[in-house]
């Protein structure tokens, strides 16, 4: 079982260290536990409300990552339509020119990941490390008309577990990569996306 940032080629270090892992099969991954998901109910519902063009990016640090932003555009399309704060969601200009920006930026956290998957990898999973990918998810909506940006921003987390490390306290298993990378998008937007329906300046 290989890490988001492996299956996606977004990492060197990451690739060397989960492939040593791999070779042990005692890879697990764990989306942290500290940002749940929040139901579209407790969201703001402005009256009336009014439709958006979406605008998605997946980054890693910083730098667009189009394959990533491919897997995961259409998941965050429907979730954004989903969320009932907007009339309607789409890919192009709407009537009234609102733009909602979100970006979704995979940086890292754990330092050093190559060298504790190559410990692993040389005492056969029987030493533990643990692989950390940080989130961080802003969203950028303009009105349409002259009323500044409100922007919002949430952090998540996944953690890759090799060899005999333990399994990360407050976090759920996931069964894959896409699993755990899904699951993480689907809850941290849910935050911001909920921060933005209860700012006073948003309709």
């Amino acid at each position: 079982m290989a890490t988001f940032r492996q299956l996606m080629s977004c990492s060197k270090h990451a690739f060397w260290a989960i492939g040593i892992a791999m070779l042990t099969g005692c890879a697990n991954m764990y989306v942290d536990g500290n940002t749940r998901e929040i139901s579209t109910s407790s969201f703001r519902k402005s009256n009336p409300n009014h439709p958006v063009q979406v605008m998605f990016e997946f980054q890693t640090k910083g730098v667009a990552n189009a394959h990533v932003t491919q897997f995961l555009k259409a998941r965050v399309t429907e979730q954004i339509k989903n969320s009932g704060i907007f009339s309607d969601v789409s890919e192009t200009p709407v009537p009234g020119g609102a733009l909602l920006s979100l970006i979704l930026n995979n940086v890292p956290v754990t330092d050093d990941a190559f060298s504790k998957g190559f410990v692993t990898g040389l005492t056969f999973g029987l030493a533990g490390s643990q692989v950390t990918d940080g989130y961080v998810c802003t969203v950028r909506y303009l009105n349409g008309t002259n009323d500044p940006a409100l922007v919002k921003q949430a952090r998540h987390a996944i953690h890759t577990t090799l060899g005999a490390s333990s399994a990360p306290e407050n976090a759920t298993k996931a069964e894959n990569a896409e699993e755990a990378v899904t699951l993480m998008t689907r809850q941290v937007i849910s935050n911001v996306l909920n921060d933005l329906s209860h700012d006073p300046s948003f309709k």
